[in-house]
């Protein structure tokens, strides 16, 4: 066994490598760029070596200063995690012409899977499953419309080399296919450089299920289980479970036996993942073979018991797989949510910046344990006060429940959300709340288009219905009168003038257009010491029990005897009063007057927010790398003004109406806020 791996990575992946490493006493060296100094992974490991500036191009996509780092170390193994150099089979290669031990597959093996067309090949050979279509790359846009009509619409477009939605596309008829074909071999080539593109039949209502595989160098090949990764928003995936709330024992055992076929066909030892896409009917069809770790490997590890990663080490180091194909369980139910920083408010923009405020919920789970399970776990590379830079992808972190079925684990997920705390950043909590809320989700009612069904024009506030909007309502009132409680206790008041708190309240609901509504609010039966009050609003009666204290960002307690999570925030917006109070995905924001103030507050003029329609403002945190225009220039309605990159993902800004360019406000590599004016028109 190895006395010191090198993990190549950054963030979760390279602390939950680390925590089953140092669960086996090995020693730890992470590798990190200008942008990670201070990160977690540089903390937990062992020892640390700096590799270069932040962008990954510059440090953790340099095969020669990882290898570098491994020698300088004593490092005697490199464990790629996933992204970055995890599937680079020329990577893989020279860390064992090196002398180092890749912790992963052969290069060869890699090489066999990367390619789409080759890949597909392999399949057919290995009797697996695949899709009716054409795997030779296709040469012409005529070409392409023969084949797809040959084969039958609607078809898929899609590159070789591609990955992460680019390079594809659906056509349902002769024009698309036409379209399709010839922009999608542009967006190849100008991604991967490698324009080739073959055609395939598209399956409608298809579920993305894929198989767990491992293997060693002894010829042993196991699948363990099936993970459903369906609820995808633009081909990246948002919620992981597993099993799948779908599929057959029958259709279970027929996609894991063609999957170890597949992963004998190229001599696997290590993880894998073989990607299917399954049918309405159950049929299912080789997608792709992923030669690494995967980001949901814990739901995996959940419902099986076993630490994938520790497997992957000893694998690599010779050992013979402890377990055979009858040995592994399927217990229980696990599903994660990818939590990243993203507004999914404002069309899922990128948001980086310093984490103000970083408290997951209570952990009973942990990576690397295999014994405590049926709990909620959190793997992350982030801590409070750390900063979310902008070089690379959006995900703050994992959380993962199991439960006893998927029901329990529904709930779990739920209560676990509501007690996620992230503040100075936005993240996508409210849109997982909301998926997870959803009839057709909870139903297991769903395919890869659910989201662009259901969110066809995005994610707002009132996506989130609240099963009871009255709580929110009385929480508020109960969090106003906790805070009066302090004032009313304070010492040294003029007798006779003593600060007195009433049990009537009005909480005047705020939203962003100035439209306020307000709710009466009685408190009464209220104790100091114990946290307990009866708060009556609309027609609801609720028995708050907390002992939340001011400060507290979360809430935990019993509201009619029932146990919840929530959270609350002091002073939002511009308005020093304000309460909000978020549960369930939805965020209410309130002020709790006394009668009299409600009715002095409602004669208030709004005031309107400035009009900066003349302005193009930076909808997202980024690295301003173009601007397309100067001062004096006509510009038209829909023409390139500037772009902006953040997180692997480049946006680009469009006027709004025809102008004149009065000013440029913001310079190509400037650092830019969010709604910063980039550029203002006469």
């Amino acid at each position: 066994m190895f006395t010191k791996i090198l993990i190549a990575n950054r963030g979760e992946i390279a602390c939950r490598v680390i925590l089953s490493a140092r669960k086996m006493g090995i020693k730890t060296v992470a590798v990190y760029s200008d942008a990670d100094a201070d990160a977690r992974h540089v903390e937990l490991a062992d020892e640390a070596v700096h590799i270069g500036a932040a962008p990954s191009r510059e440090s953790y996509l340099q095969a020669d200063r990882i290898i570098a780092a491994c020698k300088s170390t004593g490092a005697q193994a490199v464990h790629p995690g996933y992204g970055f150099l995890s599937e680079n089979a020329a990577f893989a290669r020279r860390v064992e012409e090196e002398g180092i031990v890749f912790i992963g597959p052969k290069h060869h093996s890699i090489a066999a899977m990367g390619d789409k067309i080759a890949s597909k090949k392999l399949a057919n050979d290995a009797r697996v499953n695949t899709i009716p279509g054409v795997n030779e790359a296709i040469g012409t846009a005529e070409q392409a419309v023969e084949i797809a009509k040959g084969i039958g619409y609607p078809v898929m477009i899609k590159a070789s080399a591609g990955g992460g939605g680019k390079g594809l596309r659906v056509a349902f008829n002769d024009k698309e296919s036409f379209e399709g074909f010839t922009s999608c071999r542009n967006e190849a080539r100008n991604s991967f450089g490698d324009d080739r593109v073959f055609i395939e039949k598209y399956v409608e209502e298809p579920r993305h299920i894929e198989i767990q595989v491992l293997g060693d160098s002894h010829g042993n090949v196991l699948y363990l289980n099936e993970r459903e990764c369906s609820i995808q928003r633009r081909h990246q995936k948002v919620i992981e479970e597993a099993p799948s709330p779908f599929i057959s024992d029958a259709t279970r055992k027929a996609m894991g036996e063609q999957a170890v076929a597949l992963a004998k066909a190229v001599k696997y030892q290590s993880a894998g993942t073989v990607e299917f896409v399954v049918g309405k009917d159950q049929s299912f069809y080789f997608l792709e073979m992923n030669t690494r770790l995967q980001v949901e490997h814990p739901v995996t590890e959940s419902i099986t018991g076993l630490d994938l990663v520790e497997l992957m080490i000893r694998v690599a180091a010779g050992e013979k797989l402890p377990i055979t194909q009858a040995d592994v369980r399927r217990e229980g139910w696990a599903i994660e949510c990818r939590i990243n920083a993203e507004d999914p408010f404002r069309n899922f923009l990128p948001s980086t910046g310093r984490l103000v405020r970083f408290q997951p919920p209570r952990e009973t789970m942990w990576a690397g344990d295999t014994e405590h399970l049926y709990g909620v776990r959190v793997d992350t590379g982030v801590q409070d006060g750390g900063e979310i830079p902008m070089y690379y992808d959006s995900m703050i972190a994992k959380l993962i429940v199991h439960g006893k079925d998927r029901r329990e684990a529904i709930a779990k997920m739920r209560e676990a959300l509501n007690g996620f705390v992230i503040r100075g950043i936005s993240s996508n909590i409210p849109f997982q709340a909301a998926l997870l809320a959803h009839p057709r989700f909870v139903a297991g009612d769903f395919n890869t288009g659910f989201i662009a069904e259901h969110y066809a024009h995005g994610f707002r506030a009132e996506d989130v219905p609240h099963d009871d909007s009255d709580f929110l309502v009385a929480l508020a009132a109960w969090v106003n009168r906790r805070i009066l409680q302090r004032a009313a206790g304070i010492s040294g008041q003029m007798p006779g003038h003593q600060f007195t708190v009433g049990e009537e309240f009005v909480v005047v609901l705020l939203d962003d257009a100035g439209r306020h509504r307000h709710q009466s609010a009685r408190v009464s039966d209220f104790e100091a010491q114990s946290g307990s009050s009866v708060v009556a609003t609309g027609k609801q009666r609720y028995e708050i029990c907390s002992n939340w204290h001011l400060g507290g960002s979360r809430i935990r307690g019993t509201a009619n005897g029932k146990p919840f999570t929530a959270q609350v925030e002091r002073g939002v917006g511009k308005n020093p009063l304000a309460i909000r109070v978020i549960h369930n995905g939805t965020r209410l924001d309130t002020l709790v007057l006394t009668p009299r103030a409600a009715q002095l507050h409602a004669l208030m003029p709004f005031k309107a927010p400035p009009d900066m329609s003349r302005y193009v403002l930076s909808p997202m945190p980024g690295l301003l790398v173009e601007v397309a225009v100067q001062p004096g220039q006509k510009v038209q309605a829909g023409e390139r003004v500037a772009v902006i990159e953040a997180m692997k993902m480049e946006n680009v800004l469009f006027a709004a109406a025809d102008g004149v360019v009065a000013k440029v406000l913001a310079s190509k590599g400037e650092s830019l806020v969010v709604d910063q004016p980039i550029v203002e028109f006469a």
